[in-house]
């Protein structure tokens, strides 16, 4: 592992610590940058995260794509955990905090507010960081693009028919922008790059087409994480003044945020194990049934309850506790990877 690699949890403790600091002094210049946006999407952050997940499209090799049919446990796996198990997990831990634990210390409104927030985050299966989760476990491209293909699929169909049960409302509005925008930005584009990207690299002559690939991604790789730790500094330099006027409010919802995250987390990782799936399978599946996508959540929640609501609120904590949270499981996954079939 080289020097980023090694120390990846401290480059991105201080790319937090950056962010909130640098939001906090030049709240104008970040101000600017977020405006940069169409549909809820950031378009700065946007590119930073193609940058992340181009390396990972380059090794998708579409020649081995039809043979996922042939082990379709993984895909199994997600789906369940994303539609069926994911979504009322979420609402139930919601009703639980803001109910019951902490009904002294929120009003019965901002709680309920909060409570939507969280179920919209719940229902919203992550698009994009999956691949770069999957690239840090080491996770097989090909499997990682089928499984994140059909979770968007589905999330045309059932994103909002769950979201309106679990609300309780009957009306609600998708935003088509932000989930197509979203898509193109984050599957499509990146995914035609790497498909280029590859068959220029297995058309050159003279070196090894394989070691040419290697070289190539092994030059990528610094790129990748510098991507990922500007990320970081953006999101939180976005919120940095919400970090540090309600404290108590972001604590309060990160507290069930965080037990969603990894409870989620431990029965993928559990039904990977007893499914037997391979590793490179079993640590992206994992990693797409517990990350969320956000920007779908934020713009929901602005949309039904507004910029200022508590819905918004939570759904923006969501975005501050993802990261960290997941780069933790990336790293138990790593090391925890003998407990799978390498094959």
């Amino acid at each position: 592992m080289g020097l980023f690699e090694r120390y990846l949890s401290l480059w991105v403790a201080l790319a937090i610590v950056a962010g909130v600091v640098l939001g906090n002094y030049f709240p104008a210049a970040f101000a600017q940058i977020a405006a940069l946006e169409f549909a809820h999407v950031n378009f700065v952050v946007a590119i930073l995260i193609w940058v992340m997940i181009y390396p990972m499209m380059v090794q998708i090799d579409f020649s081995a794509i039809k043979n996922i049919g042939q082990r379709p446990q993984g895909l199994i796996l997600t789906v369940v955990i994303n539609w069926l198990i994911k979504p009322f997990t979420m609402a139930a831990l919601g009703w639980l905090f803001f109910k019951v634990l902490f009904v002294d210390w929120v009003d019965p409104q901002t709680a309920q507010e909060y409570i939507a927030g969280m179920i919209l985050l719940g229902v919203a299966p992550c698009t994009a960081m999956v691949f770069v989760w999957s690239q840090l476990t080491k996770g097989d491209p090909n499997y990682t693009l089928v499984q994140v293909s059909v979770n968007d699929v589905i999330m045309i169909f059932a994103y909002a028919p769950i979201c309106a049960f679990l609300l309780g409302v009957s009306d609600i509005h998708v935003p088509w922008e932000t989930l197509i925008i979203s898509v193109v930005l984050y599957v499509l584009l990146p995914l035609i790059a790497g498909v280029l990207t590859r068959r220029w690299l297995e058309s050159k002559s003279g070196i090894n087409a394989s070691q040419q690939l290697q070289q190539f991604l092994a030059a990528c790789k610094p790129w990748s994480v510098i991507g990922l730790l500007a990320t970081v500094v953006l999101l939180f330099a976005f919120q940095a003044q919400t970090i540090l006027t309600k404290p108590q409010a972001i604590f309060l919802i990160a507290i069930p945020l965080l037990i969603q995250t990894y409870g989620i987390f431990v029965i993928s990782f559990v039904a990977a194990k007893a499914m037997k799936l391979p590793y490179n399978i079993a640590a992206p599946a994992c990693m797409i049934g517990t990350s969320n996508f956000f920007e779908l959540a934020v713009a929901v929640a602005i949309s039904l309850f507004g910029l200022h609501s508590g819905a918004a609120l939570a759904t923006v904590v969501g975005v501050l506790v993802e990261v960290p949270v997941m780069l933790s499981l990336v790293a138990f996954c790593n090391r925890t990877q003998h407990w799978f079939d390498r094959s």
